[in-house]
């Protein structure tokens, strides 16, 4: 079968199409570019540039392609931005996988690996959050994720779609150094910044009720990411119903442990600067992630360091 990825020129959505390429699947992208990169898209993927919000485009690349699933990646991402422009998070993540999905009930594609997020769970006061953990988003960013979920399940109610939705946690790393995060919104990449700057990094509050008082996350390798929308993928293919997965490690990490680990890979002074909490930042979120071990057979391979040391040296290649 042939999956269209959107998004697929960004940072993650060119790892999910190195991915399905590598596994024999025929890849078509759309992107609009407007923050991916067109040199990022793999030549054996057919691109098309454009937004999943022009509905007549993309039911013509359903067409034209002979696509049989989507794997829809293509979003704005950033919590602040989210709260600064609300309206614009709602326009391209809520209407656009409206738009996607008009487009694929008109075509008959039915089926839909969605990236979601770990911020539709919002502040979980659990210690491992499972996909049945209540989802109170604190973001507009969170809330229209959450929405396309929605949006899915009713299709699936409604049409007869399947949908397997991904709920991926602190996604870091990168296959190869071309396929680097270019964005500087995430913990790892604004460490990097603050080292090259010759600034100590900052820490977002050192009194949290964790054994260093900083805020603790669940670090998941890009390439992992990855991989689970394959087994996702593979799965809606052989016939599997949909599902709500957490992706990540099980696994969390302090913000002074990524700092250490950091230290140790550029072999820089990573003493930070503790400066006051950011609102809304909970102590601990890691994910639990029997269901998708259990159900799907997936489990992450790569741990912190090789977080690190992958984009380390991304960051190097573009930062020469």
């Amino acid at each position: 079968m042939t999956w269209l990825v959107t998004g697929g020129a960004g940072y993650i959505g060119a790892h999910v199409v190195r991915a399905l390429l590598q596994d024999g699947e025929p890849v078509v992208v759309l992107d609009d570019l407007s923050t991916g990169q067109s040199d990022r898209v793999d030549p054996a993927a057919a691109f098309v540039q454009g937004s999943v919000l022009d509905r007549g485009l993309v039911r013509k690349t359903l067409r034209e392609h002979g696509v049989t699933g989507v794997v829809h990646i293509a979003a704005k991402k950033q919590v602040g931005e989210s709260m600064a422009d609300p309206l614009l998070y709602y326009r391209e993540n809520v209407e656009g996988i409206v738009a996607l999905l008009e487009a694929c009930q008109a075509k008959g594609v039915d089926k839909v690996v969605f990236s979601s997020s770990a911020a539709t769970y919002g502040l979980p006061d659990v210690e491992l959050v499972d996909e049945d953990t209540p989802g109170v988003p604190l973001s507009p960013y969170g809330e229209s994720k959450l929405i396309g979920e929605w949006v899915l399940r009713h299709c699936e109610r409604a049409y007869g779609m399947r949908s397997m939705l991904l709920r991926y946690f602190n996604v870091a790393g990168a296959a190869t150094p071309e396929l680097g995060d270019t964005g500087v919104f995430n913990l790892i990449p604004m460490v990097f910044e603050r080292l090259e700057a010759g600034e100590r990094p900052r820490v977002f509050g050192g009194d949290y009720p964790t054994p260093d008082g900083t805020c603790i996350r669940d670090y998941v390798h890009v390439a992992d990411i990855a991989d689970a929308h394959l087994v996702a993928a593979r799965a809606l293919e052989d016939g599997r119903p949909g599902a709500t997965y957490n992706i990540g490690r099980g696994e969390g990490s302090s913000v002074l442990d990524v700092l250490r680990v950091v230290g140790e890979v550029t072999g820089r002074d990573t003493t930070p600067d503790i400066v006051e909490r950011r609102a809304g930042d909970p102590a601990r979120v890691v994910a639990k992630v029997d269901r998708i071990r259990e159900g799907l057979g997936f489990s992450a391979q790569h741990d912190l360091r090789s977080m690190v040391e992958s984009a380390w040296a991304g960051w190097q290649q573009r930062h020469p």
